[in-house]
């Protein structure tokens, strides 16, 4: 892929940015979060800007641009599932309202899900097979959570209820939810890094700000390493069109750097950066869901070495 936008590319994120400026943010997000609600409000002005209909319109990466964006501003919505991961598995269904992305375990069960208990639509991973499922309000028991989403648990009986989209189609679901994670990622851990970044420039130890230790430094350095891994090898599975081994490693990096950059960000923020005053709660605890979703660092390695050994084969 290029790594520079073309001119249609730098104006959609241009408009997303400044949409996101009135409709985001962290204030915005620890309001909503203290009430376990989901930004309805946010998920409309992008729908109504276009913006949902990227993927169809545009392509993977635009979309993905906009799924980074708006994880960077701490938005309450499902926009990775709606804008990113559905359009790619069902494009001839019409989405109208929040879609959550859920997997169904060997006991048929599946563990609470991001946005589940707002969802009018859910994808499942059962198996061989990704299935759609639409809800009803209330269907789904909201979860309380600490970190920063909203979650649900489905009903028990979601997945025999919910319609299959045919052998082969759970694989490409998980292709592009984890292209979809590694996008939600990169955008947190930037948010994360530079509120990070701007803390260790005004706190002062010793008569200097402590972003002036060359230890701090280095160990900031490592953190912007994997802030920039994360997002292009992200956007190279999305352009892509999240193939096998691209999305397995994306996501695999982009989880191993969230644990990296949450340890590092909160060591250098010390007790500041549990505090409910600032800010980089609203994001460091979101790297601690994303990171262990569908299965986390080592579920996707393993997908890469299926990719890889069945290429070989």
């Amino acid at each position: 892929m290029e790594f520079e936008l073309s001119e249609d590319q730098q104006a959609v994120a241009e408009a997303v940015e400044a949409l996101l400026a009135r409709h985001a943010g962290a204030e915005r997000a620890i309001a909503l979060g203290g009430k376990g609600e989901y930004d309805g409000e946010l998920e409309r002005a992008l729908h109504e800007a276009g913006f949902l209909a990227l993927y169809g319109e545009a392509g993977a990466l635009p979309a993905a641009l906009l799924v980074e964006a708006v994880a960077r501003e701490a938005g309450v919505a499902s926009i990775a599932a709606r804008a990113l991961v559905a359009p790619a598995l069902v494009a001839d269904r019409r989405f109208d309202g929040p879609i959550a992305l859920a997997s169904v375990g060997p006991d048929g069960r599946t563990a609470p899900a991001r946005f589940a208990a707002h969802a009018r639509h859910v994808l499942l991973a059962d198996g061989e097979q990704a299935k759609w499922l639409t809800l009803t309000a209330g269907e789904a028991e909201p979860v309380r959570s600490n970190f920063g989403y909203p979650l649900g648990r489905l009903p028990e009986d979601a997945h025999e209820r919910a319609v299959s989209l045919g052998a082969g189609s759970g694989e490409r679901l998980r292709r592009w939810w984890r292209t979809a994670l590694a996008i939600e990622i990169a955008g947190t851990l930037r948010s994360a890094f530079d509120v990070t970044l701007d803390y260790v420039q005004r706190r002062r130890q010793f008569g200097r700000a402590i972003g002036s230790f060359q230890g701090v430094q280095h160990r900031l350095a490592l953190a912007a390493v994997r802030v920039e891994g994360t997002r292009w090898l992200a956007l190279e599975a999305a352009d892509g069109g999240a193939a096998a081994e691209a999305s397995g490693v994306a996501a695999a990096y982009a989880a191993d750097a969230a644990k990296q950059v949450f340890e590092e960000t909160h060591q250098f923020s010390g007790a500041m950066g549990f505090t409910r005053e600032h800010p980089l709660h609203v994001w460091s605890m979101r790297l601690q869901a994303l990171r262990l979703e569908l299965g986390g660092v080592k579920e996707h390695r393993q997908a890469v070495a299926r990719a890889r050994w069945d290429a070989a084969s």
